[in-house]
Order: C-alpha cells, then structure tokens, then sequence
C-alpha cells in the first residue's frame, strides 16, 4: 500500500538571535492509511515542529521549510498556496493539540466551535451542522451531548475538553489525523479512554493517525511503528514492538527503561526507575558530530566529529556509530 503522507528529507530554520537555526534536519517520515504511526521524543526534539510543518502552521517568519517536501496523496504541501492549505486543513488533515483551552475558544460554545468547522468545509446549513455537532459529541462519548453543546469550554473537565477537540478535529472525516501529546496532564483513566477513542475513529473512518509523544508506553499502546527523534532528527524507525523490543540507539533504550513498571522502586526492592542524564541540547549549540553524544555513556572519540545517518544496522534502521561498528 502506498504511503498517505510523506515527509521526505525536510529541513526547518527559524531565524533566532543566535542567527539561522536548524530545528528539522533531513526528516523522513511516511505513514499509511489506517496506519499509526508514533513520533516518540523529549520536548525540543522536533516532534511537534514537524506535525506543524505538516499542517502548514510553521510561523513565517522566523520559520521556513528550507529544504525537502511534504506529499499528502503525491501533493507536495510545500508548494500549495495558504488558500489550499485552508482547504485542506480540517477537511483531508487534522490536528488534536496538545492543550485544548488554548486551542478552544473560551467565548463561544462548544457546539457552535465544531458547527463552524463542519460548514467551513461541507455544504450544509447551520442547522444542519448543529445537528452534525451534537451527533459528533455523543460519537466522542460526551454525555447529553445536547445539551453540553452549549457549554463553553471552561464548564467542561480536561478529558471532556479533548473529546471536543477530537469531535472537532475529526468532523469532516479527514484522512489524516495528528494528535500532538493528546492525553497530557490527564489521569490514566481519563487516557485510556482518549486512546481507544482514537482507535473507534480509526477503525470507522480508516484515518492515518500521527501520534506525537514522549510517552513510550503510549506508543505500546497505540503505534503500529514508531520514529524516535532527537535535536531535530530521526534517530531510529521501525514497527513499534521492534522498537519496545529491540531498542537499538542509546536513547532509545533510555526511554524504554524510564517506563513505570510493577516492581520499580515499589516493595521495599531498592529499584529505581532509570533516569537519561543530562537534557536535550539547545539547537544553536549542536557541534558537527551525534547530537546525543554527551548523554552517552557509550560515546566514542568519533561520536563527538561525524554526524552519524540513520541507516539499516541490526534489527532495523538507526543513526549510531555504536551500532554501525558492533559496539552496542
């Protein structure tokens, strides 16, 4: 099956004061109908500028794609105009963001946010799209959808909240769907829920789904394959149960061993949960070398000089010299 998006090769600056920063170098991401495909990293390492590149939402300036394309059904993106980009944007793609009261607005109601979105991109009246609103809210699993269709959005929970934003989102059917950290700052009950939400979606609608997150055991719980990034790079890609099983790169494996586990740190064993050292460095300071290289701690003399590609080594593709010579 061919790929229903395809990020291939893409470079992200933004003028700063540190002069022209690379915040996406060279990413190339596909993801297929009906498909999951789980975008797993820190803050700061890229996720959520390449789901915005996607959406055409890259503040110009200081942004710019410099380099690469971004192909929905074989359109390169990079090339429509913003009257294209409008059109396509809630009607063949959609993002959930991360933080819905910042998303909604707080001075109209709910009902009527969702009926805007569906008469902006089908034909129907306003009664209609009210009628298509509600039947959205009680799709998304919000009770007396009627009648919470007049709520705004500060009379509403966190969970129900991003119910609204997936009602929203999901609307106009659209082909793909990015939801960027959709379950953050909500309890794990509350995140169950979102995630076999989002799988009913997928399975009626037949969506392509781009899942951002630093949350490995959402990955395991939604992903079919996943792309690990860091400072603006993919660092390894493959089906997601490779990945959980076969970590291949350093920080991968870090952030596997950071997922809770019963028997860490619980019972009086002594075990810790493990840590990754050190933070994400800011992006103007990356040196010509693996921008991972000083949180390794299997870091070797040509770690620090030669930018490492992700190339097939082992289980699947990944961006290590480690890796590449039999050291990991």
């Amino acid at each position: 099956m061919n790929s229903l998006l395809e990020i291939e090769d893409l470079r992200v600056t933004f003028n700063t004061r540190y002069g022209e920063v690379t915040a996406l170098d060279s990413v190339s991401l596909h993801v297929k109908e009906g498909e999951t495909l789980g975008v797993v990293g820190e803050s700061g390492c890229g996720k959520s500028i390449t789901a915005l590149s996607v959406m055409g939402l890259i503040p110009t300036p200081p942004g710019r794609i410099a380099e690469g394309a971004i192909r929905l059904n074989g359109e390169d993106l990079t090339q429509a105009s913003e009257k294209r980009m409008q059109a396509l944007r809630g009607g063949e793609m959609a993002m959930i963001f991360q933080e819905p009261m910042t998303s909604l607005n707080p001075v109209f109601t709910v009902g009527d946010q969702i009926a805007e979105a569906i008469m902006l991109h089908q034909k129907v009246d306003a009664a209609q799209a009210r009628r298509d609103a509600v039947a959205l809210l009680d799709r998304v699993g919000i009770p007396s959808p009627d009648v919470r269709a007049g709520d705004f959005p500060h009379q509403l929970s966190g969970g129900m909240r991003q119910r609204v934003m997936i009602a929203m989102a999901v609307s106009c059917r659209p082909k793909v769907l990015i939801a960027d950290e959709p379950t953050t700052a909500l309890d794990v009950t509350v995140q169950a829920q979102i995630f076999d939400l989002l799988n009913e979606i997928q399975r009626e609608f037949g969506s392509a789904i781009i899942l951002i997150t630093h949350d490995m055991g959402a990955i395991s719980e939604m992903a079919d394959r996943v792309a690990v990034m860091y400072a603006g790079r993919v660092i390894e890609e493959a089906r997601a149960d490779d990945v959980l099983d076969y970590p291949q790169h350093p920080y991968a494996r870090g952030l596997i061993s950071c997922i809770p586990a019963l028997g860490k740190d619980a019972g009086g064993t002594g075990d810790m949960l493990a840590e990754i050292p050190g933070v994400v460095p800011p992006l103007h300071k990356l040196g010509a070398g693996c921008a991972f290289a000083d949180r390794c701690a299997h870091q070797a003399p040509r770690c620090a000089v030669d930018k490492p590609l992700l190339a097939a080594h082992g289980h699947h593709p990944v961006a290590c010299h480690g890796v590449e010579e039999g050291r990991l």
